[in-house]
């Protein structure tokens, strides 16, 4: 599967979870960061979407602590979560 067509897949699963608190999360993060992830940072973020939205969610609030397997630099930028779009 060519990048291009990956990224429209991920785009639709990362904004499709099943809850719209999720759906920020997750499809906000992929917005503003996935256009520029490497073939790796897209391997971890395609792997991360295969968790639990609600161990993810967690993670990102810190309500549980993050998994080893997780952890690093894109897992640092998931739970800063500057990311969400907010309305005032």
């Amino acid at each position: 599967m060519d990048h291009a067509t990956r990224l429209k897949r991920l785009y639709f699963r990362a904004w499709h979870r099943g809850t719209k608190e999720a759906d920020l999360m997750i499809g906000g993060f992929f917005d503003r960061y996935g256009s520029s992830w490497s073939g790796a940072e897209t391997d971890w973020f395609e792997a991360l979407l295969e968790e639990q939205d609600v161990d993810i969610m967690a993670w990102a609030l810190g309500t549980q602590p993050v998994p080893e397997r997780w952890q690093g630099p894109m897992m640092e930028r998931f739970c800063r979560l500057d990311y969400i779009p907010v309305s005032k």
